[in-house]
């Protein structure tokens, strides 16, 4: 899922500190768009599981698992080492933060009501269950296509003049430490999935080039072979 990352009306943007960039905080669009991509396909994966076919079910519910894991590691990441230092060294754009640690609430509290329903669904594949689940993804997404979207129209554009390259790497450091390493690279294919090429280019070239190895010589096939299998009949997206 592309989201158009632009005001609506009745939005206001904080002012943007004077000064020059200190930070890049382009590939948040990214990571927003994988996020906002696998919302709006969780309910459609949980709904199309045949009832008892709990082989179907776990397979799913494990990629479900990893993204709601994903996503709580990465609001984490903000709330202990982005929105301080915004209120501190931007004090404009407190209001805005406060904006963004309450919809983060809102998001930790649905993830909470999502996580038993998914353990019973990934065991029992029940339709009951898994309909409680897909209605908890959906108001899930509801929240995130608005949160994510005033975070890179209101937040970022403040954050890149008041917070340093080696404190922005720290967030981006934070979250891949918690993510275990077999979920990265799939994770890393989702990430290129949903970008567009100038964008993948541009990302791809910050990796570290041990992962490019990686990636090269069994990630791309490990995410291929996720997508087909959560899937089937679907192209495959374009990665790199």
């Amino acid at each position: 899922m592309t989201m158009e990352y632009v005001s609506q009306p009745g939005e206001t943007v904080p002012p943007v500190p004077d000064g020059p960039k200190l930070c890049d905080g382009d590939e948040m669009r990214i990571l927003h768009n994988a996020f906002l991509w696998g919302y709006e396909e969780a309910p459609g994966l949980v709904r199309g599981a045949p009832a008892g076919d709990v082989a179907r079910s776990e397979f799913v519910g494990q990629w479900l698992a990893d993204l709601d894991a994903t996503l709580h590691t990465h609001h984490e990441s903000e709330d202990e080492l982005l929105w301080d230092k915004l209120e501190q060294r931007a004090p404009a754009c407190a209001l805005h933060v406060g904006q963004m640690r309450a919809q983060h609430v809102q998001v930790a509290e649905l993830l909470e009501e999502a996580s038993p329903l998914l353990a019973r669904w990934r065991a029992t594949a029940d339709p009951a269950v898994g309909e409680q689940l897909a209605d908890a993804y959906e108001r899930m997404l509801d929240v995130l296509k608005v949160h994510l979207r005033r975070e890179v129209v209101e937040v970022v554009p403040v954050a890149e003049r008041v917070v340093t390259e080696e404190e922005w790497s720290a967030m981006g450091d934070h979250s891949v430490d918690a993510i275990p390493k077999s979920r990265l690279l799939p994770q890393l294919g989702m990430l290129l999935a949903n970008s567009t090429p100038e964008e993948r280019k541009r990302f791809y070239a910050e990796i570290p080039l041990s992962v490019k190895v990686l990636w090269r010589l069994v990630g791309k096939r490990q995410y291929a072979k996720q997508f087909s299998q959560l899937f089937p009949g679907r192209p495959v997206p374009p990665t790199i």
